[in-house]
């Protein structure tokens, strides 16, 4: 089983979000083989806990334009490490210091790759 083209649409509008706000090394997995309760994951950086709290906000507004609600989010009031669960996708936005220690994309690098939109850049942490 592969991610539904529903989660595809909703990984490829929250990397868009993402990147407008300058978020860091943007990634998303396919998780549907390994994972029930999701077929993919989101993963964004973010040097400083205002633009976590920006790209979530952004996440949210852009994907609520298309029809997406939250089910739940959590880690908001610490802006360290928000995750805001869809159903079909879960976005992790993280701290850089959070990101380097919890290192998502290692866990999960055995799950395909999804390949993000062309106007999603490339930026790298530090």
């Amino acid at each position: 089983m592969t991610a539904t083209d529903q989660a595809i649409e909703l990984v490829h509008a929250a990397a868009r979000a993402a990147s407008e706000k300058l978020a860091s090394d943007i990634l998303a997995f396919d998780v549907s083989e390994q994972l029930a309760i999701t077929d993919a994951f989101v993963i964004a950086g973010a040097g400083n806990e205002r633009q976590v709290k920006a790209i979530v906000d952004e996440v949210e507004d852009k994907l609520r334009e298309i029809g997406a609600k939250p089910i739940r989010r959590e880690g908001e009031r610490d802006g360290r490490w928000v995750l805001i669960d869809y159903g079909t996708i879960v976005v992790h936005v993280q701290h850089e210091e959070e990101r380097q220690f919890y290192a998502l994309e290692r866990l999960w690098r055995d799950c395909p790759v999804i390949k993000l939109p062309a106007d999603v850049l490339p930026r790298t942490g530090g």
